[in-house]
């Protein structure tokens, strides 16, 4: 999710280089700490965008994917580092989570961060949807 008109396209990638992506969003992120039991050991940051504002640059060939749970979401990682700078969520099998700290510095100028209850996903997910809903953001 990110708020405002201004987007523009901001590179990310892994630790090692060898997965790049680029993402189009805000510069002021609105972003998303999870607390499930994925996302609270790896600190992920969920920014969440459409396909369409996604683009995988480099290292298809350098990723890894792990399933868990209902197996919904991809969550993929570099095989060499084992950084997970990017997903497919349960939440939006339609798009993309970028992790917000895998973006290059520079690119963003603030970040909004909202606690995600991913323990309770469902009564989690329903809240979101609602809210999405009225903000016309990516999930709706």
């Amino acid at each position: 999710m990110s708020t405002g008109d201004d987007t523009v396209w901001m590179e990310g990638g892994c630790h090692c280089g060898a997965v790049r992506f680029r993402v189009r969003a805000a510069r002021d992120l609105d972003v998303l700490d999870c607390n499930c039991s994925m996302c609270s050991k790896s600190g992920y940051l969920h920014l969440i965008v459409h396909a369409r504002d996604f683009e995988l640059l480099a290292a298809a060939s350098a990723l890894e994917e792990y399933r868990f749970g209902t197996e919904t979401a991809r969550h993929l990682f570099c095989r060499r580092c084992g950084i997970k700078s990017f997903y497919v969520p349960r939440s939006h099998p339609e798009g993309f989570s970028v992790n917000a700290r895998c973006l290059d510095e520079g690119q963003v100028r603030s970040i909004r961060v909202r606690p995600y209850d991913g323990r309770n996903w469902e009564a989690a997910r329903e809240r979101l949807a609602r809210e999405e809903l009225a903000a016309g953001s990516p999930g709706s």
